[in-house]
């Protein structure tokens, strides 16, 4: 089998919009109907929304490679390089760290050009302190840089991407096109998703790095989005491919084996859309909960803000595993009576919904 960068059509992309101008229209729509939306909130609002976006980004970019991160940690980290916390706080887990610093650093120079010393800044964010890769430089091992599936002796090889040695050089070419398809580049994309579905697999293919190459290329994407745009955008790629990542890394294949790109475009213009939706839905969301406490403002006591708080925290995925007696003890120190009795007003106020029975009732966010 060969694979794109093999053939004497590299990196020269060929595709065809036929069967998603309508999505490609879908997207543009949607996505100033978000940036509307996301005017209208009140400041502090709208910083909290965008907060649980970037948060939302880097637990799910780490997800799709088998990270599972603490939400506590990401969002402590977030807020501390953007200064919110009073104190600092001291988070241990260095991938945290890590993480949520690129996913600010990706916002704050969406619209610098693209360079090697960025890329290398991305790669040293993601690795701070780990001796086992070779951080902030692309790599060196003669070996064959694989995607690799499947256990020990089963392993199947979705794709090897482009020898060491000729990595800088494709860089060098990869960062060219990526400066030159911005806005009024001298071969500007105007279409946001198109451009981001061409830079994220023509990174991907070129597999620079020894490690982290899924998150910084899905940064790329990011980034091509927001230039394109001409402002951060507010959705999470991420989310949306970690749903299904079987299909994100079959579509990837396919597309390796080509530079006839249309079912790729076809892939990514969808999971953009739905992308852009969900961030739409998270919106709506942040207005309902601000609906709740102004609405039921008289006729909550202190626990059930706290609760409620705790509750709409985790945003639009839901509490994991809905509210319960026993968390709701934990968070507020209280009685089992007292909380049961505070949930049951809840939920006769509308405000939650109950599901299990017996000693096994869970509360959830209700729509509202």
């Amino acid at each position: 089998m060969q694979y794109n960068w093999e053939l004497s059509t590299w990196p020269n992309f060929t595709f065809s919009t036929k069967g998603i101008e309508y999505r490609l229209y879908e997207f543009a729509q949607e996505t100033g109907e978000v940036n509307a939306l996301l005017k209208s909130l009140p400041d502090d609002i709208r910083q909290e929304t965008l907060l649980e976006m970037i948060v939302l980004e880097a637990i799910k970019t780490s997800e799709i490679e088998g990270e599972f991160l603490s939400r506590k940690d990401v969002m402590s980290s977030i807020k501390n390089n953007l200064g919110l916390n009073k104190t600092p706080d001291i988070v241990k887990d260095k991938r945290a760290s890590g993480i949520a610093d690129l996913m600010i650093d990706v916002r704050n120079t969406f619209s610098n050009a693209l360079s090697e010393g960025r890329l290398w800044h991305w790669h040293k964010l993601l690795f701070t302190g780990n001796k086992h890769i070779h951080v902030g430089s692309w790599r060196k091992s003669a070996e064959a840089m694989q995607v690799i599936s499947g256990s020990l002796g089963k392993e199947e090889i979705h794709f090897e991407a482009p020898p060491s040695h000729r990595v800088e050089n494709e860089m060098n070419a990869f960062i060219t096109w990526f400066n030159d398809t911005k806005p009024n580049g001298s071969s500007e994309i105007k279409d946001p998703v198109i451009r981001a579905a061409i830079a994220h697999l023509y990174f991907e293919s070129i597999h620079p790095f020894e490690d982290g190459n899924g998150r910084i290329g899905r940064a790329i994407a990011e980034k091509a989005i927001s230039q394109t745009l001409g402002r951060p955008v507010m959705l999470s790629l991420s989310k949306t491919i970690e749903r299904d990542r079987s299909a994100y890394y079959h579509a990837l294949k396919l597309a390796q084996s080509a530079n006839e790109i249309s079912e790729w475009l076809k892939y990514f213009v969808n999971i953009a859309l739905l992308a852009q939706l969900d961030a739409k839905q998270m919106i709506d969301f942040t207005l309902r909960k601000i609906k709740v406490f102004d609405l039921f403002k008289d006729r909550l006591n202190d626990r059930q803000r706290k609760v409620l708080q705790k509750m709409y925290s985790y945003g639009i995925d839901g509490f994991e595993g809905g509210m319960t007696a026993k968390k709701y003890i934990s968070i507020t120190k209280t009685s089992k009576a007292t909380a049961t009795r505070d949930l049951q007003e809840l939920e006769s106020l509308g405000i939650v919904t109950a599901f299990g029975g017996g000693r096994s009732i869970h509360y959830q966010i209700k729509e509202f």
